[in-house]
């Protein structure tokens, strides 16, 4: 027997940070709204777990950051590293002008699973596990709603409107045929896992060394480690056997010792293939896309989820009323493209220069020696803010509407994000042609090194 029809309002695609996010706001603000999400929980490895301090002021001006907070979690005040034997910090976040001045590093299924029973508290919130879509309901050129697969068998939603937040693999834009604008990424990165003491670093740390470099993120008792490589060379590094990466991995992070010996079998290292793209255009009459659906973006400063839920705040800012009142248009899809495409271009352009930095790292496999230029420029007194606001607050964070944000003058927070964004855009590029210089020696012991 086939499923009754459901109709809503609002019908998003996506139980991620975007998708969940968006529909708290919509119901929140009484619009019928039903989130599909095609898992039966949200328990499984994400990759991105870093709540970035402007998400976190969207928590504080929705009233739920106190108890979000209650959710076990560590904090990250700064970021550094060491680049050869050269010990740095890049960012400062702790004046940066928002209640939080760190950044929380939490599970994304801890993140969604508090943020679900927040919506739940709305009459017109409904989240459907187990529904994945697999079609528009396309009317006349206009998008009427989704086709669900459920373990019940398929279930058409009818909606005012379809926003897709599912994610860079989007069914939502495939089906839409949206143009996807595609850069090219020279990069890959292997998660893994390596346990941590008590003296090793409280904040993220990174090391670069050696043609490789290494993140260490803190997570309690262990490191969330990213390994970053070439783009297709995992199969180099797996081909010259696993006591060669561990090898590698201590070459490149020396204090860590005996703990590469946890690493044992290659199923405890995943590979993330790194993107970066956007869609030409985000909207078509019936259905926006926003999120990873809209813009998938690298791993470098962490950036893809909190750029997602700012984007779901626009959204939510923009059509809540209009979808109560049934009058949204396609130009007001193309406002909030209008809006949130600029940080993204931006991210995006400062993402394409650290790959480029990353690459001609990959082309130096001797020992590094930071250049004086390098020093030079962190050592100028409070250098370190302005890539914490780049990176803590992006490049246009957005408020819940009706919210009363932190006293700070717009202008100058913008010019100031503006500032940070170019200094940091030039110091990739500066640092990339120091490294590129330093190519011309000679490093002939490891150039038949796989994967370096």
């Amino acid at each position: 027997m086939a499923n009754e029809p459901v109709q809503t309002t609002c019908c998003v695609v996506g139980g991620g940070p975007a998708g969940v996010m968006l529909g708290y706001l919509l119901a929140r603000s009484g619009v019928d709204v039903t989130v599909l999400e095609k898992h039966q929980d949200f328990n499984r490895d994400f990759r991105g777990d870093t709540v970035h301090p402007s998400t976190l002021e969207v928590m504080y001006e929705l009233g739920i950051l106190d108890d979000f907070l209650k959710v076990p979690h560590q904090r990250l005040t700064s970021a550094g590293g060491v680049y050869g034997d050269y010990a740095f910090k890049a960012a400062d976040f702790t004046s940066l002008p928002t209640h939080c001045k760190f950044v929380a590093l939490m599970p994304q299924w801890d993140l969604l699973d508090f943020l679900s029973p927040k919506g739940k508290e709305f009459p017109s919130f409904q989240l459907r596990m187990e529904n994945q879509a697999s079609d528009l309901i396309d009317e006349g050129g206009r998008i009427r709603g989704v086709v669900s697969n459920t373990p019940d068998g398929p279930v058409e939603i009818h909606s005012d409107l379809v926003v897709g937040c599912d994610g860079r693999h989007s069914l939502t834009r495939q089906a839409a045929h949206f143009e996807v604008l595609e850069q090219g990424v020279p990069i890959n990165v292997l998660w893994l896992r390596i346990s941590r003491v008590g003296n090793d670093p409280e904040n993220l740390f990174g090391n670069i060394n050696y043609g490789g470099a290494l993140i260490l993120i803190p997570r309690g008792d262990y490191f969330q480690a990213a390994m970053v490589i070439r783009k297709g060379s995992f199969e180099q590094f797996q081909n010259a056997g696993i006591e060669a990466f561990r090898e590698r991995v201590l070459q490149i992070a020396p204090f860590l010792g005996d703990r590469v010996e946890e690493l044992r079998e290659w199923d405890q290292i995943k590979l993330l293939s790194v993107q970066i793209n956007r869609l030409q255009q985000w909207h078509r009459p019936g259905l926006l896309c926003i999120g990873d659906a809209a813009h998938a973006m690298s791993p470098v400063g962490g950036v893809g989820i909190n750029l997602a839920i700012q984007d779901a705040v626009a959204t939510a800012n923009v059509l809540a009323a209009p979808l109560r009142e049934k009058r949204v248009t396609e130009a007001m899809l193309a406002r909030i493209q209008t809006r949130r495409e600029f940080p993204t271009r931006v991210t995006q352009f400062l993402q394409v220069n650290a790959h480029k930095a990353l690459q001609y790292v990959f082309e130096n496999p001797g020992r590094l020696t930071a250049p004086w230029q390098f020093k030079a420029v962190l050592s100028i007194p409070g250098i370190q803010k302005l890539p914490a606001r780049v990176i803590g607050m992006g490049v246009l964070p957005e408020h819940i509407k009706g919210a009363t944000a932190l006293k700070t003058c717009p202008m100058l927070s913008l010019k100031k994000i503006a500032i940070g964004a170019g200094l940091l855009a030039a110091g990739i590029v500066i640092g990339t042609r120091i490294v590129k210089a330093s190519r011309k020696r000679d490093f002939a012991w490891g150039a038949s090194r796989p994967g370096w």
